[in-house]
């Protein structure tokens, strides 16, 4: 009977196996040990360069909770009755409340449909504006806004207009802070007494002057989407100068209005129907009022007080 054959020369012994196995998993832990090292490092970096360019020397939101805007400083005469006014910005300041609830449901439905249901910040519209900035560097184009209220808010009040990469980070850290400081009615409140409006009209009540001459209370319903459409570029849509693309565009918020419930059908066809008709834009009528004395008021008031741009 034939003895079996000797084992091959090429044929790892039991004890040669195990011994490369172990030296095998010894070298992926550490392959992993490294690899978890540099995510640890690199997740460090990433958040001090996190901290560099977006969080440090944010403001304090907490100033919100009592701002004050800069208001027209007022000459009145004996009687009372105002002659003159010096302001760089005119604005009117509103409560929540005194706005009318129809208007509100514009401007939501013109700037951010979603206010009452986020946290300050819409993570969509946030990437996509990330997203379109980067597309755009370089070819001189603006990229699209995508801020919710509250985000428009912080930029307004607390860090500026500044055409950044990192302003919309910015924006989103601090319009969270702002939504865990102040109501929706609050920050609502802000964005309506402040945002720019053309006209040098700065808030809606004096845009509803500016534009219509009428109490916000007076306007009608396309009045009102007309308003809410120049947080976008009150420039762009001069109902003077550019009234087919401000109807086209009033047209589109109308058409939000109603597929977000915020009108009737009937109201809807009636407001597209209506044409935009503007008051020229004029000074106020009683600025022309006072002559040399209104002029020596100022010049005094300058001299008691210095020019302060929160004095108005």
């Amino acid at each position: 009977m034939a003895s079996a054959p000797p084992p091959s020369s090429t044929t790892p012994s039991p004890r040669t196996a195990e011994a490369v196995r172990g030296w095998l998993a010894r070298a992926w832990a550490r392959r992993l040990v490294k690899a978890a090292l540099a995510l640890f490092v690199l997740g460090l970096v990433a958040i001090f360069a996190f901290w560099l360019l977006v969080m440090r020397d944010l403001p304090s939101v907490d100033a919100l909770r009592t701002y004050e805007p800069p208001l027209p400083t007022n000459v009145r005469g004996i009687d009372g009755e105002p002659i003159h006014s010096y302001a760089r910005e005119r604005r009117v300041e509103l409560s929540y409340a005194e706005y009318p609830p129809m208007l509100i449901r514009a401007f939501l439905a013109a700037e951010d449909k979603s206010f009452f249901e986020h946290h300050g910040v819409d993570y969509t519209g946030l990437a996509g504006a990330v997203v379109d900035y980067a597309s755009k560097i370089g070819t001189g184009r603006r990229a699209k806004g995508g801020s919710t209220i509250t985000q428009q808010v912080a930029k307004n009040l607390l860090i500026g207009n500044e055409y950044s990469p990192t302003r919309k980070l910015r924006e989103a850290v601090l319009a969270y802070k702002i939504e865990d400081t102040l109501t929706k009615q609050q920050i609502l409140e802000l964005y309506l007494n402040q945002i720019a409006l053309g006209r040098n009209a700065f808030g809606v009540e004096a845009a509803s002057h500016a534009y219509f001459d009428k109490e916000l209370d007076e306007l009608d319903l396309a009045q009102m989407a007309y308003l809410a459409i120049l947080p976008k570029g009150p420039s762009n849509y001069d109902p003077v100068r550019s009234r087919e693309r401000a109807t086209i565009r009033r047209n589109y918020v109308l058409d939000r209005m109603l597929d977000n419930g915020f009108i009737t059908r009937g109201q809807h066809d009636q407001a597209r129907a209506e044409p935009i008709v503007a008051v020229l834009r004029r000074t106020p009528k009683f600025e022309s009022v006072g002559g040399y004395f209104v002029e020596e008021v100022r010049r005094q008031l300058l001299a008691k007080f210095g020019e302060n741009a929160k004095d108005g």
